[in-house]
C-alpha cells in the first residue's frame, strides 16, 4: 500500500489498550507514531480530578505525541452507550459539564478538534424530544469550541452494531452538521467520516468521499469485516485514501481498529515505519 500523502494518527482508546492509559502514548511513539487521538478516557468521570488530567498531559508531552482529536464524554464507551448529549436528564448534564473540561485539557496540549457522539434512542422519550435536546447540546458545544478556534465533529455510527443510534448514515450526519452550523452561525461543525462504520452500513464509500469531503474534518479507518487493520478485510484503503486526497482532504486519518490477538505494537505491519510519524 502507498499512503505517502496521508497523515495518520493512532486512537489510544482502541489500540494499546492492553497497557494502562498513561503508558499508551509512549507505546504509540515507540511504534513510530507522533499523533494520537482519544475517546474520553474517564467513562465514569466527565469532570475528573485535575491530577488525572495533569498525568495524562504529562504522558502525552513526555512521549512526544500530539493529541489531534478528543471525544467529549459519551457514557460507557466502549460499552452499551453511544453518546450522552441526546439523553434527557443526568447523561446530557454530564456532557455539558464535560465540555469546558475537555476543551481546556485539549487546548493545553494543542488539540482543538472534538467529537460529540449523539446518543442512543431512549424508550419512553419521543425522538423529537431527544433531537431537540441534541441540537441544544451540540449548539452549546459548538459555541464553546469556537472559543479556542476549534472544530466540532459529528460522526455516523453503523446500524448493525448500534441499532439504537439515530445517526447511522453519512447523509444523516451531514444533516446534523448543517443544523448545528445554521443554529450557531459559526460554521465550525464538520463530519467525522469513519469508513468502517459507513461500510458496515452498506454505503457507497466512493460516493460518500466525493459528496462529503468538503464538510469533513476528520477520518477514521478500520477494515471490514472484523474492524481489524487494513488488509484484514475487503476495503481498498489505498484507493479510498487516494480518493480522499484527490477530493481535497488534508486532515488526519485516525487508526481506530482492533489490534487482533497479539499486542498492538504488531498491528501496524501494513504501514511502513517511515509513514507513521506526523507530517
Amino acid at each position: 500500500m502507498g499512503f505517502t500523502d496521508t497523515r495518520f494518527n493512532v486512537n489510544l482508546s482502541i489500540l494499546f489498550t492492553e497497557l494502562p492509559l498513561l503508558e499508551r502514548p509512549a507505546a504509540a511513539r515507540a511504534a513510530g507514531f507522533t499523533a494520537v487521538e482519544l475517546w474520553w478516557p474517564w467513562v465514569d468521570a466527565p469532570v475528573p480530578d485535575e491530577a488525572e488530567l495533569a498525568a495524562l498531559r504529562t504522558a502525552l508531552t513526555e512521549a512526544g505525541t500530539q493529541l489531534v482529536g478528543l471525544n467529549f464524554y459519551a457514557g460507557q464507551l466502549p460499552g452499551p452507550d453511544r453518546g450522552a448529549l441526546s439523553i434527557p436528564g443526568e447523561e446530557s448534564q454530564k456532557f455539558r459539564a464535560n465540555v469546558p473540561v475537555a476543551i481546556e485539557f485539549a487546548r493545553s496540549v494543542g488539540c482543538t478538534t472534538f467529537n460529540a457522539l449523539y446518543g442512543n434512542r431512549v424508550e419512553g422519550v419521543a425522538a423529537a424530544e431527544q433531537d431537540a435536546l441534541a441540537l441544544e447540546s451540540l449548539t452549546f458545544a459548538a459555541r464553546a469550541v469556537a472559543e479556542v478556534d476549534g472544530t466540532l465533529l459529528i460522526e455516523a455510527l453503523n446500524a448493525p452494531e448500534s441499532p439504537k443510534c439515530p445517526i447511522v448514515s453519512a447523509p444523516k450526519a451531514i444533516e446534523i452538521v448543517d443544523a448545528v452550523n445554521a443554529a450557531t452561525g459559526l460554521d465550525n461543525a464538520r463530519f467525522l467520516m469513519d469508513l468502517y462504520h459507513l461500510s458496515m452500513n452498506g454505503e457507497d464509500l466512493e460516493e460518500v468521499i466525493d459528496r462529503y469531503t468538503a464538510k469533513t474534518a476528520h477520518v477514521q479507518i478500520a477494515d471490514n469485516p472484523g474492524r481489524g487493520a487494513p488488509g484484514t478485510g475487503g476495503l481498498d484503503f489505498a484507493d479510498l485514501l487516494d480518493r480522499l486526497t484527490k477530493a481535497g482532504y488534508r486532515g488526519w486519518v485516525g487508526l481506530e481498529y482492533k489490534p487482533g490477538d497479539g499486542p498492538s505494537a504488531g498491528a501496524f505491519e501494513w504501514l511502513p515505519a517511515p509513514l507513521r510519524a506526523a507530517k
